[in-house]
């Protein structure tokens, strides 16, 4: 029963209760007349009309508590409804919280920070055509050569991006920041993966993956400043026959990932590369005007460069190694505008021999020759050398260290790769160290 009925009850009870009290006082001495009326004297009236008065009151404080109960009860339920809604509103907030916080636990899940640092403590002797040491050409010291950081996204099972930084030359003059990857990749399978923006071309990044050791020195075509690692354009890559073929055609405007700049035409480079238990051959190639056709110079050539690779990496008697050799021919590569000649196609000539072997789990040696010739149309008698042998310690997956003996060495006033004008021979010493995470 409720507190609302039990109020009226308790009104009934009393009103009956007061009739009963005023029967009872009334009756006993009420003067009753011959035909049947009742006269009450004045004090019996006075009687019934206090009992009256004082039921009247009951009747009017229990309405009173009855009001006051309800009051009390719409008040409660008004607050429960209110309790109701600032929970809802909690739950809801804390919905969206949770959300947000899985979202940005899924992005961060999606993206991966990297990095490698490129280093050397060296000591520099360089020698005269004279055989004479030249005393303005000695150097040693600590050298930053590298240090790139890299930022992955996925989106989704398509598209992810890539930003890669790279700070460089940190000597001399100070390093300097460069942007060399930032690229939209749209990987729709592994035969066909599209890029736009700044990524690595087909031929220097490929090369530097077979022969490992980039920290130690650059590529034959990237050391004498016949190619790019990287530059702005469109990409197209990709892997066919389980991964046996691989290739890639980059078309861009040909200067390199240090400048961004329009151009009145396109350089085209592309690569063909087959892998078999280890067994690598790859041809590629490059043309266009090298992203001097910007309208601020005379363009008199196209510049064009064929590559060839023939390599073995892998493991022979448990052993890991690595031997192969590349080769390149141009032309007009320093003569697009005419610098050399305006009529006459200048061709250069260069090749790479390189082997490493790890004889124990954390040593290894390597080795490495280059032969070229730059100018092989008017100066057919300069010609560079360079060999480095080395020994390597890699103590974690992240870290590798090599004492390591370069030599450079040139005939008839050659300038290329590390020899300086007037200088014949260079011979450097020095710990190298590579760094990843």
């Amino acid at each position: 029963m409720s507190k609302e009925n039990s109020m009226r009850d308790k009104i009934l009870a009393l009103s009956g209760v007061g009739l009963m009290a005023l029967a009872t006082a009334a009756m006993p001495t009420a003067a009753q007349a011959a035909d049947g009326s009742v006269t009450l004297s004045a004090e019996q009236w006075q009687v019934i009309q206090a009992q009256m008065a004082q039921d009247h009151k009951d009747i009017q404080d229990l309405k009173a508590a009855l009001q006051a109960s309800n009051q009390k009860a719409t008040q409660a339920q008004a607050t429960a409804t209110q309790a109701n809604e600032t929970a809802k509103k909690a739950d809801e907030k804390a919905s969206t919280s949770g959300g947000a916080l899985a979202k940005a636990a899924a992005w961060a899940a999606e993206t991966k920070i990297s990095g490698r640092m490129y280093y050397n403590i060296s000591s520099i002797s360089q020698d005269d055509y004279g055989g004479n040491s030249i005393p303005n050409k000695k150097g040693g010291g600590f050298e930053l050569k590298r240090f790139y950081v890299s930022i992955d996204h996925k989106f989704n099972s398509v598209l992810s991006g890539d930003i890669t930084t790279d700070v460089t030359g940190a000597s001399g003059s100070g390093a300097q920041l460069y942007v060399k990857k930032a690229y939209l990749s749209a990987k729709f399978s592994p035969a066909l993966d599209i890029r736009l923006g700044a990524t690595d071309m087909p031929w220097i990044p490929y090369v530097e993956g077979i022969y490992g050791h980039r920290y130690i020195e650059n590529t034959l075509t990237d050391m004498y400043h016949f190619g790019t690692s990287s530059d702005w354009g469109v990409h197209a890559q990709g892997k066919l026959a389980n991964g046996i073929i691989n290739y890639q055609v980059s078309v861009t405007n040909g200067a390199g990932y240090k400048t961004i700049k329009m151009t009145k035409s396109i350089d085209v480079e592309g690569r063909l590369a087959f892998e078999y238990h280890g067994f690598n051959a790859a041809i590629g190639g490059k043309t266009g005007k090298l992203g001097k056709d910007d309208g601020s110079n005379t363009i008199y050539h196209t510049a064009n460069r064929f590559d060839a690779l023939v390599a073995y990496k892998g493991e022979v008697g448990m052993l890991p190694l690595t031997i192969g050799g590349e080769y390149f021919h141009a032309t007009n590569w320093n003569n697009v505008t005419g610098s050399i000649s305006q009529t006459a196609d200048v061709s250069s000539e260069g090749y790479s021999i390189f082997a490493s072997v790890k004889p124990l789990p954390k040593i290894g040696v390597f080795g490495r020759y280059d032969w070229i010739t730059p100018d092989k149309t008017f100066n057919p008698d300069q010609k560079a050398r360079y060999f480095n042998v080395g020994i390597e310690y890699s103590p974690a997956k992240i870290v590798d260290l090599a004492l390591v003996y370069k030599h450079d060495s040139g005939d008839n006033g050659v300038v290329i790769g590390h020899l300086g004008s007037g200088v014949q021979k260079r011979d450097e010493i020095g710990l190298y160290g590579r760094f990843r995470w």
